[in-house]
């Protein structure tokens, strides 16, 4: 089973590949199984408060193989459900244990969209560059910086929920002081997932411009358009989403673009690494291309193979 920070695309899609792999979709908002400590291990009770004893049901729930530390733990009593368990770790982040099936549907669809997406690269940078160029601030304008951000930076478009639990940033959640223009140079240093402190530089003119334009309007977010009334409105997640669909003309979302980044650097760190011949050799410079890799998009290297490069790249290779 793999475990996950925060769930990933809509529960539309979600359903959807639920329903491709042959599951059901569930909630944990639906009634589950609960644990209990008891003295080494745990007891685990049914939606009703019964005590599970059953040999079959209890491997099961062991095999999903979750962290002792976990609070506030719900199980689908559904052994086919795609979503098998959700926890609160030790720093009180919530955390998701999917359907191994679900999750190769959902990689399989996720890096499926790879090449479509590259096609639409030079689309949706046109489309962008063209509403940068729009006078004062409006919605487009700073969705497009939004966008182009995106693309140069890697860094996550952010979830107003993780912001609020966790006090971790991306993109859309970003607050002025996160933000410092010099020149044609925007350095964004801020608090990521997991905690971990990030300092990110990007050097654009017309992006360190914009960027300015926004911390200029009053408020803590950094990210804010003016409506035609003149009234400050915050740029969300699911904003930069549609935006993208709507210039690309596809299915698109923000999480596209460090996947392609992912399987792109991971590639050409291979490409440079040149032909081996021998497996250990090999073994060795994937190992180094994908820390190259998770470097770059500030990730762990085990979560930046599993979810963020092809794993024909590296097959190939």
């Amino acid at each position: 089973m793999k475990k996950l920070e925060e769930t990933t695309g809509s529960a539309e899609e979600a359903a959807a590949a639920a329903q491709a792999a042959g599951l059901r979709y569930v909630s944990d908002e639906e009634s589950g199984i609960t644990r209990r400590r008891r003295g080494r291990g745990f007891s685990y009770l049914a939606p009703g408060g019964r005590v599970l004893r059953d040999a079959g049901q209890r491997e099961r729930l062991n095999s999903l193989a979750i962290p002792p530390a976990w609070t506030d733990v719900w199980i689908s009593p559904d052994p086919d459900g795609h979503l098998q368990a959700t926890g609160r770790d030790d720093q009180g982040r919530k955390q998701y244990i999917y359907h191994p099936d679900w999750r190769a549907i959902r990689d399989e669809r996720k890096y499926a969209r790879i090449v479509p997406f590259a096609r639409k690269l030079p689309q949706i940078r046109q489309r962008t560059s063209s509403d940068l160029r729009k006078k004062g601030l409006p919605r487009e304008k700073v969705l497009a910086v939004v966008v182009r951000l995106l693309e140069s930076s890697l860094i996550r478009v952010g979830n107003e929920e993780y912001t609020r639990r966790n006090q971790s940033y991306g993109l859309t959640t970003m607050r002025d002081r996160h933000a410092s223009v010099e020149g044609s140079t925007v350095r964004f240093e801020f608090r990521g997932k997991s905690g971990r402190r990030h300092g990110v530089d990007v050097r654009s003119r017309q992006l360190a411009r914009v960027v300015k334009q926004c911390q200029d309007v009053p408020g803590q977010e950094l990210f804010q358009y003016l409506d035609d009334e003149g009234s400050r409105r915050d740029i969300t997640s699911a904003d930069v989403n549609d935006y993208l669909r709507e210039i690309a003309g596809e299915e698109f979302t923000a999480k596209d673009f460090r996947t392609w980044a992912g399987t792109l650097h991971a590639a050409t760190a291979l490409l440079e690494c040149g032909p081996c011949g021998e497996e250990k050799e090999a073994r060795g410079r994937v190992t180094e291309a994908v820390m190259r890799v998770a470097e770059r998009l500030g990730n762990t290297p085990t979560i930046c193979r599993q979810c963020y490069i092809h794993p024909a790249v590296i097959d190939v290779y």
